[in-house]
Formats: C-alpha cells, structure tokens, sequence
C-alpha cells in the first residue's frame, strides 16, 4: 500500500537561512526565517540579540555633561556667596559635593534604565538618546537629587569641618527647603541637558536624511548617463553594422569588454581618479574601433593624483560630448586629451578637444551630459566645485571643459567615513 501524508491543519513548510543586519553592530547574524506560521515577532528577535550598554560615543558625552555641570555649579558657588555672603571656598566645597554626586546618580540612573527599555532603530531623537521617559525620569530625579544632596553634604561636611543638615538629618522646619533646594536644580539642569542632547540628535538627524537623499540623487543620475552612453554607442554600432561588419563586431567585442569593466566600478560612490582614465581609455578605444585614425586621445595623470577620488562617470560625458559635437562635424576627426592637476587643495580636471568648437547648443547649456555634470557637483559638493566650458583659445581650436572639485585622497575619504 503506497504511503499517503495524512492531511491536517499543518503543512511543511522549508526553514530558509538569510543573513539579517543587526542594528547596533556591523556585522551580519545569521538568523532563521521561520515560516509564517511559526515566525515569531520581530521585536522578540531583536530582543533576543544582546544589545551593547551604551551607543558610541557614549563616554565622551558623559564627560562633556560632567563638564558643563562643574562650569554651572561654579557659577551658582559664585551667586550664592555673593548674595548670602558667605566665604566663597565654603559654598564651592558644598556646591561641588551636592551637584556633582546628584549628576552621577541621576546619569547613571538614567542610563540604568534605558539600557533595559526596547530602543526602535527608527525610533524618534527621545528614543535613540536612550531617555526614558519622563515618568521615570522624574522618580530617577527625586531619589538621584536626594541621595546626591544627603551624601555630597556629608562629604563637604567632613572636609570643612561644618554641620550643615542634610535631607535625612534636618527637622522638619528645614526639611522643606532643603528638598526644593536639591529637586528644582536637578529638574532644571536635568530639563536643559535633555533638550540640548535631543536638538543635537535631531540636527545628526536632518543632516543623515539630507546625505542620504543626495546620495540617492547622484544614484539617479548615474543610472540616467549609463542609458545615455549605452544608446549612443549602439546607435553608431547599427550605423556601422550596414557599412562594415567586421568593424561592427570588433567594435561589439569591445563594448562588451567595456560593459563588463565598467559595471562594479559604476555602483561605487566614489573611486579614484586612476580608475575615471582607464574607464575612459576603455570607451575612447571603443569609440576608435568606429572612427578609426579621425580620433587621437591624450592622458596626463600625474603619479601623485592617482588615488584622488571622484564620483564615477564624471568625466565621460564630456568626452561624450567632445566626439557627437566636436570632433564628428569634421570629416577630418580631431583630438581629445583629458588631463587632471592639483592646484593648493583644488583637483582640477580637463577635456579638450580640437573639434568644431562651441555651437549655439553648447552656449546654452542644454547638451544631456553637460547639464548632469552640474547638477551631480551640485549635490555632492555645492559651491566648493564649479564646471566650465569655453573655447580653447588657440590655433587647434575646439573646446575645453574645466571641472574644479575639492581634492580628496582615498585616505581622506576613508577617514570621513570613520569619523
């Protein structure tokens, strides 16, 4: 008798392994993902991970607060001798003591607290500067400013030799004053910290977002000149198919090997210039294929600029331009050099050409690869890069265009990164 799987309410379903990116590490855990019907939730996942006590940058934080509440207690000792007349080495002493001993308990307590509360990783400025809410905040605040001012009051009494009353010492009379003397500092500086800690979150924010989206815009742009030069070449490749087949197919071969070059380098943010020229070696050799001893091409990269980085596919839409506008409108072809020098902290780039020079067309700036190059150093890098085009200025004639953009090594960028 032939086996047969006995139907049910539960069916098989395959257990799948993917690699998931925890959000307070780099690296990537590799986690089951379950089947529907038996997946848990995703918050009792990310519970599950062990989460690091404190974010980076953490202790630098903590020491600036501690610093900014040394300067304030300062300024208050100054106050308070001034207005009650007493010595100003006393009330320090007492000052220092109380606040300092309050911060602590009411910092660490915070943090106490919030290290054992869930924190989204898309959660708002509150969440992701590990507040608690002001609901345990202010119980944190009440027991930190009390036991701050009972044991800092006791330790400046040792070390001036005085009496003062602390919270658990003082009659009742004094007991009042003593509490509001310790809670409505603690609330205000607590208060002050807090919101000057969420606007810088929020700034980081705002700026994350706006690096992001002109990421994304660049992304957009570079996804527009791939078509762009991709349907250029292979209208002259249809063109030439009719007329020399040979040629056709080397100049095939060669856009293939072209393609296949240049598609991990077009995804990148940033590469370096070394890497910009030999891309365009590889799409002027392609483009000689077709138009044979009409195009000459130059390169002067020197040694030291190599390593210098730039946005991918800056560079070619200008030699792009440089064969459709200047060199194809002569029946005796032409010359493109591309060239890069540093001048002070200013990478300087240039595609010349002895072409037909600028038309109409070009003085108006409508020309595709002209109006992305302006808008891609836009984005990226705002009034600290500029681009020109102008005549060459000589007896050959043609055009130059200049591109001017912050010099930036590939340790540069790595450092900013890491920053």
């Amino acid at each position: 008798m032939p086996f047969r799987a006995r139907r049910g309410p539960f069916r098989a379903e395959p257990l799948r392994f993917v690699a998931a990116r925890s959000p307070w590490h780099g690296g990537a855990a590799i986690v089951a993902a379950m089947p529907p019907s038996l997946r848990q939730p995703e918050n009792a996942l990310m519970d599950s991970v062990a989460r690091p006590p404190f974010r980076p940058g953490h202790w630098r934080r903590f020491a600036l607060r501690g610093a900014k509440m040394a300067a304030a207690t300062l300024l208050i000792a100054v106050c308070i001798s001034v207005l009650s007349g007493k010595p100003f080495g006393t009330v320090l002493v007492y000052s220092l003591c109380i606040s300092i001993l309050s911060w602590l308990f009411i910092d660490i307590g915070r943090d106490l607290v919030a290290m054992r509360r869930p924190l989204p990783p898309d959660g708002d400025a509150g969440a992701r500067s590990a507040w608690p809410g002001w609901r345990w905040m202010m119980a944190i605040v009440i027991v930190g400013a009390v036991l701050g001012y009972a044991i800092g009051n006791e330790i400046a009494n040792r070390l001036t030799g005085l009496n003062s009353p602390g919270p658990f010492t003082a009659s009742s009379r004094e007991l009042l004053p003593l509490l509001l003397l310790a809670l409505l500092p603690a609330v205000a500086i607590t208060y002050f910290f807090y919101s000057r800690e969420v606007i810088g979150l929020q700034k980081t924010a705002v700026e994350a977002a706006q690096r992001q989206a002109a990421e994304q815009q660049l992304k957009l742009l570079e996804s527009q000149l791939e078509p762009h030069m991709l349907f250029n070449t292979l209208a002259n490749l249809r063109a030439l198919i009719g007329i020399d087949p040979p040629r056709a197919q080397q100049m095939l071969d060669q856009l293939i090997a072209f393609l296949r070059a240049s598609l991990a380098g077009s995804r990148t943010g940033l590469h370096s210039l070394e890497a910009e020229f030999q891309r365009l070696r590889d799409y002027l050799a392609l483009m000689q294929v077709r138009m044979g001893a009409r195009l000459a091409t130059g390169f002067e990269l020197p040694a030291e600029l190599a390593d210098a980085q730039l946005p991918p596919l800056l560079l070619q839409p200008l030699v792009e331009n440089s064969i459709k506008h200047g060199l194809e409108p002569q029946v005796a072809g032409g010359r493109i050099d591309v060239s890069a020098a540093r001048e002070g902290g200013v990478l300087v780039l240039r595609v010349r050409d002895s072409g037909a020079g600028l038309g109409p067309l070009a003085e108006s700036d409508k020309r595709y690869g002209l109006a992305h190059v302006r808008e891609r150093l836009a984005t990226l890098y705002g009034s600290r890069a500029s681009f020109s085009l102008a005549a060459a200025g000589d007896a050959e004639g043609g055009t130059l265009a200049t591109i001017r953009l912050p010099f930036e090594s590939g340790a540069d960028v790595a450092a900013r990164s890491r920053a």
